[in-house]
């Protein structure tokens, strides 16, 4: 069943220049990955700092691979060090 993972994180203005490189880091291995569909990334108007990603997937079997992966995690890692939160995942499907 196909899946929509809303990912959202909070942006500090003095942070961006760092985390930049490393979304882009995660946003190319994320296209090579079994289940990976599209995604878009989306900031918030009226709250400066906010982002949303979209993320299709196949599954979430296939997310949750992909979520759990040795590859993405110490990336995932310095991102939370960054923002100094965790990065918050939504798992939806369809009806």
């Amino acid at each position: 069943m196909t899946i929509r993972v809303l990912i959202k994180r909070k942006v500090p203005d003095d942070k961006v220049e760092e985390l930049s490189p490393l979304i882009n880091q995660l946003r190319v291995l994320s296209t090579a990955q079994p289940g990976y569909i599209s995604g878009e990334t989306l900031r918030r108007v009226d709250k400066p700092g906010r982002s949303l990603v979209i993320s299709k997937w196949k599954s979430a079997d296939a997310w949750n691979k992909w979520l759990l992966s040795k590859e993405r995690a110490p990336i995932q890692a310095k991102i939370d060090s960054l923002l100094g939160e965790k990065t918050k995942y939504e798992v939806y499907e369809f009806d």
